[in-house]
């Protein structure tokens, strides 16, 4: 690599303001940097002074004998609050390094279709790309920072448009499948079961994320690897899916109760999956959560969808009867997908052991698992009957990963989830709560027992929800 040349006091400032407070090494690593260019482009302190110096000084790099390289990545935007027409760019390379970005110093040359390696730059933020940049290395007062300039337009990987495309249409998909299996009499249950579709919800969206925290601080998340605290909130914080009336269904549960508590939590999960996210991550220094962006995702993905299948259930009955194993397949499929090719896509993820060793599969085991212990604890306190109590244990432990996976990954780059843990943290969830939902069924029968005449209304009620399952 070669020197950075052209440094002038506004590196200087850069130095005085961005990195005086801080007891940086030498050189921080790659999450460090992208944590601390956020930090300053909120405009803590004097930062979006430092940022704007640091832009300028990007554009006036000598990049004669610079080498150039390829390499995959992403282009990572920070946006100045306060001053919307300046932003800083930076690549984040998938070996986790971070490439503080020149831009042209006409603004016109980042606009769509202009022809420059830079053309409409923010239409590919957090996409996957192949990147051809000259890179140069520099030293702002004893830190170590790269800088690379653009030579030809980042590519976007295809498997990597596939994979969001597939994600997308493949959730969508799901939920337009799970309105398919509903009508207004499945919420129309909790006025016949009462006790039932309040302890549901309050097992859902209250005692699963207090199980949650409490796991996060006991095994020390919270304080060094915030975001895997923040992927156990959010896949406690979603709704259940499909799965959970599967199981219901195997585990000789109250499959309409299982039905219905997944349409109501569903609904619910539009303003409380959100919310939980900016209740429980609200103390976490340097962090916040985007509530809106959160909200709009699941209103697109989530309700529209479901709003959709049910239409279509209200006006032509036999068709959606019809369609319902169909779309109940792509469901599992859709599961299937994100969780293997998210797998494959992140296992380089396997060997940081520090991050996701035995302790991390521990942890999320013990949550699902742990969510239907004491979710059917505190149903037979309420007096809850044990057909119902399985139902309600069941779609408490059972969530819908591919909805909390897709959330993370439409969200990473705002949320600054360097290393996708939000999303690994759910996939890994969706695979450990198979093997939970099974260990409880084979509990079943010894803790909670059913008697005959209950059996024999499961299966009564059960003929119409097993389709829907």
């Amino acid at each position: 690599m070669h020197q950075m040349t052209g440094t002038t006091g506004a590196i200087a400032l850069l130095a005085m303001t961005a990195f005086a407070s801080t007891s940086w090494a030498d050189e921080m690593t790659g999450e460090e940097m992208f944590a601390h260019l956020s930090k300053l482009a909120r405009g803590e302190g004097r930062g979006a002074e430092a940022i704007e110096a640091l832009t300028r000084e990007a554009s006036t790099i000598d990049w004669k004998g610079a080498e150039t390289v390829t390499f995959e990545g992403n282009i990572r935007g920070f946006d100045i609050e306060g001053k919307p027409e300046t932003s800083l760019y930076a690549i984040r390379a998938s070996d986790g390094a971070i490439h503080v970005l020149s831009m042209p110093t006409e603004r016109s040359a980042i606009e769509k279709g202009s022809g420059s390696p830079y053309a409409d730059l923010k239409a590919k933020l957090g996409n996957k790309v192949r990147i051809t940049a000259m890179l140069v290395d520099g030293d702002v007062d004893g830190v170590r920072m790269s800088f690379a300039s653009l030579t030809a337009p980042p590519e976007r990987l295809l498997l990597d448009r596939l994979f969001f495309i597939a994600i997308v249409v493949l959730l969508f998909l799901t939920m337009v499948g799970m309105g398919l299996t509903l009508t207004l009499k499945d919420f129309a249950i909790v006025f016949k079961k009462p006790m039932a579709m309040i302890v549901g919800p309050v097992c859902t969206f209250g005692l699963m994320p207090l199980v949650a925290l409490a796991l996060g601080h006991l095994f020390g998340y919270y304080e060094t690897y915030p975001f895997v605290f923040l992927g156990l909130i959010l896949i406690s914080a979603s709704p259940g899916g499909v799965t959970s009336n599967l199981m219901t269904y195997f585990g000789k549960g109250d499959v309409a109760l299982s039905v219905s508590l997944t349409a109501v939590c569903t609904v619910l999960a539009l303003g409380l999956t959100p919310l939980l996210l900016k209740l429980y991550g609200s103390n976490i220094p340097d962090f916040s959560i985007p509530v809106m962006e959160v909200f709009t995702s699941m209103l697109i993905l989530v309700i529209v969808p479901l709003a959709v299948g049910m239409l279509v259930r209200w006006k032509a009955e036999r068709l959606a009867r019809r369609a319902e194993k169909v779309f109940a397949g792509i469901g599992i499929f859709a599961l299937l997908f994100l969780i293997v090719v998210g797998v494959l896509g992140n296992l380089e993820k396997f060997a940081d052991t520090g991050r996701y060793g035995l302790a991390f599969y521990t942890c999320v085991f013990v949550l699902t698992f742990a969510g239907m212990v004491v979710s059917g604890v505190l149903a037979t306190l309420c007096r809850v009957k044990n057909y119902q109590v399985r139902a309600i244990a069941i779609e408490t432990g059972i969530r819908n990963a591919s909805l909390a996976m897709t959330i993370a990954l439409l969200l990473q780059d705002r949320m600054g989830d360097f290393y996708s843990s939000m999303f690994f943290t759910a996939g890994i969830f969706g695979l450990w709560m198979y093997a939970a939902g099974v260990a409880t069924i084979f509990l079943f029968p010894r803790l909670l027992p059913v008697t005959e005449e209950e059996l024999r209304l499961h299966k009564e009620m059960g003929k119409s929800g097993a389709a829907a399952a």
